[in-house]
């Protein structure tokens, strides 16, 4: 079955032809690690996590490449401002490595809460600074680097398609901006490969280089690393739209200019979660909420992916925990939907294949996980298919989804719960409402909650 991808390049949903037969050679931006990552972050995570599955659900073989940026990227992403790992090791009074070794472990324990796979690769830049080197030494032969100021730049004006990722208007307002912060650009979009001079004095990390003792930009490192790991050219780069105009540009320019061709065939991007009026959610703004806040609140970190899964990657998601309650209730009646299919285990194990090829069309037109989830509860709720055809498809489904549907065990309720359900039932019949809050408490108290439902009720421990 064809696998349609929305190409951010071409602006076209295209059917997806790999390079080499049944191989994804795949690369995600990873984590800037001066900070704990937001769940506007984690979105790009799941999203990544999301197309990778859907791959291997439809046979393929996924090497996945995934960085971590721990060095080069400044608080601003035009070549401004201070190291971003220097600005937590001074907010934090740590130095920078005890900054990057923290948040990394931190960024991999919501990858595990959230159960993103772990990518095949996971690569360091400050690890990988020799390849980075040896790539800017490549550009540099080929004419495209310029050294002003101490630094070596990437010359946008030698490559007549610069821009083309976000079709970019190389003149405007943007244009003088970008003139004003750097004065030794000799265009406003050129941009620095290697720093030997910078503002901020005493920086933590540096390496010797051609051009002097230094440390990298920020966009070389995803060049120099991708190609190590997956080759000259590759399939899919994945990210967030926020990278678009400048990152995945300015990685685009400097890869091809050191490659001579296309460096990748398509590229996607998940769109912001965002708060309160519409605003991004961001550390420089200080308006994130981690994983763990959510955590605090009561939430399980699978009942955020099921709110991330129910909207497309590709459209902006606005967050309350309002719309976080949905997903719980969704996930708590799943659960427990599940958890009586188990223990009905009578009936054929039989996959239904019209409901499979129902749920396989609908992640393999640009991961439409909104739609595939219409599907799960069409099952679900479905009063032609056995508890054990149920269970079949559901633990198809949750080989995309990774909602831990397919773990979920039949609940054994004590009996003397299920009789105050029964009796707050026959309650509820008779509209006698106080007797049947009463109950619901008494059922509360002994650490179980009844879910109400169209065709009756369950009850799930807390």
């Amino acid at each position: 079955m064809e696998i349609r991808l929305n190409n951010t390049m071409t602006r076209e949903k295209e059917v997806f032809r790999p390079l080499e037969p049944g191989e994804v050679k795949l690369y995600t931006c990873g984590l800037t690690v001066y900070n704990f990552a937001h769940i506007g972050n984690l979105r790009a995570y799941v999203f990544a996590d999301t197309l990778k599955r859907v791959f291997l659900f439809n046979g393929y073989n996924v090497n996945h490449v995934m960085n971590i940026t721990d060095v080069g990227h400044l608080t601003d992403d035009e070549d401004s401002g201070e190291d971003k790992m220097e600005e937590g090791a001074r907010r934090e009074g740590k130095t920078v490595w005890e900054i990057v070794d923290f948040y990394t472990q931190a960024f991999f324990k919501d990858m595990e809460k959230l159960r993103i796979l772990l990518p095949t690769t996971t690569c360091r830049a400050t690890r990988h600074i020799d390849d980075m080197i040896e790539m800017i030494k490549k550009i540099e032969s080929n004419g495209f680097t310029y050294i002003a100021g101490g630094n070596v730049y990437f010359d946008t004006s030698k490559l007549p398609d610069y821009g083309k990722l976000g079709r970019l208007k190389l003149d405007g307002e943007k244009t003088r901006s970008r003139v004003e912060s750097d004065p030794y650009k000799r265009n406003p979009f050129d941009f620095v490969l290697w720093f030997t001079r910078y503002k901020y004095e005493n920086h933590a990390m540096q390496w010797d280089s051609p051009w002097g003792k230094g440390f990298p930009g920020w966009h070389i490192e995803c060049s120099a690393m991708s190609s190590r790991y997956l080759g000259e050219r590759f399939d899919i780069h994945t990210g967030g739209i926020d990278h678009i105009p400048v990152h995945h540009t300015n990685e685009i320019a400097q890869s091809e200019a050191a490659f001579g061709h296309e460096w990748v065939n398509y590229w996607l991007h998940s769109e912001f979660l965002v708060i309160g009026e519409g605003e991004k959610m961001s550390k420089s703004l200080g308006n994130f909420i981690t994983l763990q806040t959510l955590a605090d609140s009561g939430y399980d970190p699978l009942d955020y992916r099921y709110y991330l899964l129910g909207a497309h990657y590709r459209k902006q998601l606005a967050f309350s925990l309002e719309a976080l309650d949905g997903a719980r209730n969704a996930m708590r009646k799943l659960r427990s939907r599940i958890s009586q299919f188990a223990e009905d285990s009578e009936g054929s194990a039989e996959i239904n294949r019209e409901l499979l090829e129902e749920f396989h069309e609908a992640i393999n037109d640009d991961l439409n996980t909104p739609r595939a989830l219409a599907v799960l509860w069409k099952v679900v709720d479905s009063d032609k298919l056995t508890s054990m055809e149920k269970l079949s498809l559901i633990n198809e489904f949750d080989r995309v989804f990774a909602l831990g549907l397919s773990e979920i065990e039949r609940e054994s309720v004590p009996e003397d719960i299920q009789e105050l359900a029964r009796d707050r039932s026959k309650a509820r019949e008779n509209r006698q409402w106080d007797r049947a809050d009463e109950l619901r408490k008494a059922i509360s108290e002994k650490g179980y909650e009844i879910l109400d439902e169209r065709d009756g009720y369950s009850i799930r421990k807390k």
